[in-house]
């Protein structure tokens, strides 16, 4: 074999050996990119556990009584709301709790004191609106109905006591502070404009009127999404 032949063997070997070398090394760079995990999708539920006080506004009147008015207490309780989010914007809130409200005459049925005293549960429904761009604080507003339903009633001065379960509308805005993808806290504030009737016996006599409630519904508490 003359000079030439072997110069010609030896670089078409050189050249083989880097073209397969070259092919290693590619495919030695993708298999990380073809075996690396996807990132799983964050779920759409999220729940909350809140102390919420109930706020109730002291207001109310006896029919055919001048100058009646009415009082509430007030209370804090344990809530518990689940979310879910159609988008990373929009996302649907369900709160649910219950507490009790003791009701007194006010105004010129001051004498009566204590009328009586009543459960509620409240569930409330709002649609929200979750802003996006600030990182771990996640504002949002939102607004929706309430459906609250009156159990237990007890007269206390007055012989009976019964409230109309009644539709309110619900407004809301508050934030979560996420302290990693799943856990963070939150402040919320909703306010419901409801006014249910009522009707109590009073001395033998049968009354009605109006408990102008319109709570406000102040929370705070933990937040976990799926």
């Amino acid at each position: 074999m003359n000079t030439i032949s072997t110069r010609r063997i030896s670089a078409v070997a050189a050249a083989t050996a880097l073209l397969l070398t070259g092919q290693v090394a590619y495919a030695a760079d993708m298999t990380p990119l073809a075996d690396a995990p996807i990132a799983a999708a964050q779920s759409p539920w999220q729940v909350r556990l809140r102390a919420l006080g109930v706020i109730s506004n002291n207001e109310g009147e006896v029919d055919g009584i001048a100058g009646s008015d009415l009082s509430y207490s007030d209370t804090v309780i344990p809530e518990l709301d689940i979310t879910y989010y159609f988008t990373d914007n929009i996302a649907a809130e369900l709160i649910l709790g219950t507490t009790y409200a003791n009701v007194w005459g006010e105004g010129s049925i001051t004498g009566l004191g204590k009328i009586g005293r009543t459960w509620i549960l409240p569930p409330t429904l709002t649609l929200q609106y979750h802003f996006t761009d600030f990182g771990a604080f996640k504002p949002y507003v939102g607004a929706g109905l309430n459906y609250t339903i009156f159990y237990n009633e007890e007269g206390a001065n007055a012989d009976d006591l019964d409230i109309d379960n009644a539709f309110g509308v619900a407004v809301q805005a508050g934030f979560d502070y996420m302290i990693d993808q799943h856990w963070g806290v939150n402040f919320d504030v909703k306010k419901i404009f409801l006014e249910p009737d009522f009707t109590a016996t009073v001395g033998g006599a049968d009354v009605d009127g109006k408990a102008k409630l319109d709570p406000w519904l102040i929370g705070a508490g933990v937040t976990y999404r799926f």
